[in-house]
């Protein structure tokens, strides 16, 4: 990491990833959307949940807000399965420097490379930081 911010953000994904129920891997997702740009940030939450999905291999997902959950904070959002409602990913929307760095984390059984590959890809990515 070059610079603090990255270090710190990357120290604190690293610490939403640390052994529990399941093992988790995680992504950075560095954008160009600043905080008045809600709408880009939900296109762009929509074709992460699809890339994520794709790669985890569970089949169709729906994102959950959460709105209803007191445990759930603002800018959090989860990607579950539409069958049983089983997770497959989470992420924080975090405002850094005047943009957005989104920290995803899902299953470390997912196609994690793949997925990193498909996040660097979108639109208003300019770079992706892998969490093992």
């Amino acid at each position: 990491m070059t610079d603090a911010v990255d270090d710190d953000l990357y120290k604190r994904t690293m610490a939403l990833i640390e052994p529990g129920d399941i093992e988790l891997v995680g992504a950075i997702v560095h954008t160009t959307l600043g905080g008045q740009e809600d709408l880009e940030m939900h296109e762009l939450t929509v074709d992460a949940n699809e890339a994520i999905s794709a790669h985890a291999e569970k089949g169709e997902t729906y994102i959950y807000a959460g709105n209803d959950d007191t445990d759930f904070a603002s800018n959090q959002f989860q990607g579950l399965t539409l069958e049983d409602e089983e997770f497959v990913w989470e992420c924080q929307q975090l405002l850094r420097n005047g943009s957005f760095d989104i920290v995803f984390y899902y299953e470390a059984t997912a196609d994690h490379d793949a997925i990193v590959e498909a996040l660097e890809a979108m639109d208003n990515v300019e770079g992706v930081t892998p969490v093992p």
